[in-house]
């Protein structure tokens, strides 16, 4: 089995956003929280790790949200508007562009700006390995709707 389909077939769900994306989309929103992150992944000095476990936690400021992929990913997009709606000044998340699923037309449809990325994302693992899903990602930006 190569190393590729490895990746695709991995268990792990905790794939880092690569520091350069991070920095480019942080100059126009200056986040302070990282919800979804752990200590070797963290591009906040504030996050939240899976021990913290975001989704009973209040998320203020400006957030950044690349959530674990996988079953999870559902609750933390609706987390991300709730709390869009309730106290943080925006919440912007990094998702796979799973435009099918009831979340996506649930909480991200009527409900956030969506910004398409061209490519592939080259994620990054804890060992230092990276590599792009098997799908395209997208950049959601949830603000209080007034």
């Amino acid at each position: 089995m190569s190393e590729q389909s490895v990746h695709f077939m991995s268990n792990k769900m905790n794939w880092a956003t690569p520091k350069t994306y991070f920095d480019k989309v942080d100059e126009e929103f200056n986040f302070t929280l990282d919800a979804c992150a752990e200590e070797w992944s963290k591009k906040c000095d504030n996050y939240f790790s899976k021990e913290d476990d975001a989704l009973t936690k209040d998320w203020t400021g400006n957030v950044w949200m690349n959530p674990p992929y996988g079953k999870e990913i559902p609750k933390f997009v609706k987390k991300a508007y709730e709390e869009s709606q309730k106290g943080a000044n925006v919440v912007v998340g990094l998702i796979p562009a799973r435009t099918d699923t009831k979340w996506f037309h649930d909480w991200v449809v009527g409900k956030a700006e969506i910004r398409f990325i061209k490519g592939r994302i080259r994620f990054e693992h804890e060992e230092g390995v990276g590599g792009s899903p098997a799908f395209p990602s997208l950049l959601v930006i949830w603000t209080k709707n007034e």
